[in-house]
């Protein structure tokens, strides 16, 4: 009897172990590398403009993120040096998380930096999230940004958005973040201008170490795509 519940339980194991090398299989990075024929998304994410690149580029990042998140922070530097070395597009999109004190006040400092220059706004989320940690209340944020507009020869108005105009932009891209069912910052995405029919022109991640990954893949993709077009445009 003892045998035979040993052989039973033996066969379990061996049945669970199988089970269990199928997962980690499925979840490799291998597995998730295959880019641009995704999975299955939501058709609202397959249809999104937000989710393809400006005009003229083939391929660009998406991210939505909130000023406050450490998440996001961690991930910013990745990100810089990414876009940098591939020289492609970096749309930054607000996605607030509701019980962040100064996440909101810091979007619209952004959105009214970018209002001078793009550069300027982004050089402005940048050092935020660089200084991320000394800024802990509302106050420390205005102090911050006082010395950042000093230290770039800008007077700040008294109000930075006193038509509303700006929180309404960032209302705009916390309601696309939930049109994509998005659930977390940051959300980082590789879009690309082309696909290959039924995959999705973009991929999703939430770990930035798949980023180079996924960036070489997209523009070897596209690459090859143009390749295909001006090879059918000759014929």
């Amino acid at each position: 009897m003892k045998t035979l519940m040993r052989i039973r339980w033996n066969r379990n194991r061996t049945a669970l172990g199988i089970f269990g090398l199928g997962l980690a299989l499925a979840w490799a990075p291998g597995a998730l590398a295959q880019f641009p024929e995704a999975p299955q998304v939501p058709k609202t994410m397959l249809n999104s403009p937000a989710l393809r690149p400006p005009a003229g580029a083939d391929v660009a990042i998406v991210e939505f993120d909130d000023l406050e998140c450490p998440a996001c922070a961690a991930a910013n530097p990745t990100l810089m040096a990414a876009a940098k070395k591939y020289n492609v597009p970096w749309i930054r999109h607000d996605f607030l998380i509701p019980n962040h004190i100064w996440s909101r006040q810091a979007a619209i400092n952004a959105r009214w930096f970018d209002s001078r220059s793009k550069e300027l706004g982004d050089a402005y989320r940048n050092a935020v999230f660089a200084a991320q940690q000394s800024i802990s209340t509302p106050d420390d944020l205005s102090q911050f940004t006082q010395k950042f507009a000093q230290d770039h020869h800008i007077a700040l108005p008294f109000v930075l958005d006193p038509q509303g105009k700006l929180i309404d932009e960032i209302h705009s891209d916390v309601d696309l973040a939930h049109a994509l069912g998005l659930s977390r910052t940051p959300t980082i995405f590789v879009v690309t201008a082309h696909s290959h029919d039924p995959g999705a022109p973009f991929v999703q991640m939430n770990d930035t170490s798949l980023l180079y990954v996924y960036l070489d893949q997209a523009v070897s993709a596209t690459r090859s795509a143009s390749k295909v077009r001006k090879g059918s445009a000759a014929r």
